[in-house]
């Protein structure tokens, strides 16, 4: 195996650990807000903003120790913010229909 090769199959595995970690997170999430009384609760806000945070610092790291291309982390962080966005969306508009 070469340089080369051992470096792809990291690049590799870093970029399934990353998608992995933000299926998880998205996954947190859903949890939370189907679980909330309301939609506007401070624990999510808190949850999320860590979760986010947290990720936002785990893609740095593996762009920084050359794991990832800087677009790629971009991508897959700004690939979660918009699922969690249609989430949020859609569950807002069930607790809406609920309302009615």
């Amino acid at each position: 195996m070469t340089s080369s090769d051992l470096q792809e199959q990291l690049n590799l595995k870093a970029i399934t650990l990353l998608h992995e970690d933000a299926d998880k997170i998205q996954k947190l999430i859903e949890v939370q807000m189907e679980n909330l009384a309301t939609r506007y609760c401070p624990l999510y806000e808190e949850v999320l903003d860590t979760q986010m945070y947290g990720f936002s610092r785990e893609v740095d790291f593996a762009v920084r120790a050359g794991l990832v291309p800087e677009f790629t982390g971009k991508q897959v962080l700004s690939e979660l913010e918009r699922n969690l966005a249609v989430l949020y969306e859609a569950l807002n508009k069930k607790a809406n229909e609920r309302e009615n």
